[in-house]
């Protein structure tokens, strides 16, 4: 069975809970839809970032703001969900990984593309 300190099942459970307070209890309209990539917490379990992706990359700057505007709301919900020592500060970050990921999909594509079409022209 594997082993899995502290920190990781905190930071399951944080982003368990924050997935549920920003869908149920978040009501800014700026905030829209989001999904939680990632958590990373501290060692000492007193600061935490959460990455989050969205499809409405051109609203990155409102849905920033509206996500720093309720973070101390959900400071105070996750420390009346989880039960620390003391309740993580919160920041939240863009995640391009998942865009990245696609262009590079998208590229490797054409890569595959330009071979198989130099291939078929080989073989003439």
């Amino acid at each position: 069975m594997p082993q899995f300190s502290r920190k990781e099942r905190v930071q399951e459970e944080i982003k368990r809970e924050l997935a549920n307070i920003l869908r149920q209890d978040v009501k800014d309209p700026r905030i829209g839809f989001i999904s939680i990539t990632d958590v990373d917490i501290s060692d000492d379990l007193t600061f935490v970032k959460v990455f989050y992706s969205t499809l409405n990359d051109h609203k990155l700057e409102e849905i920033q703001s509206g996500l720093d505007k309720a973070s101390g709301y959900i400071r105070s919900e996750i420390g009346k969900r989880i039960r620390l020592r003391v309740t993580p500060e919160i920041t939240f970050r863009y995640d391009d990984s998942l865009k990245r990921g696609a262009r590079i999909m998208e590229l490797l594509n054409e890569v595959e593309k330009k071979e198989s079409g130099e291939d078929d022209g080989n073989q003439k």
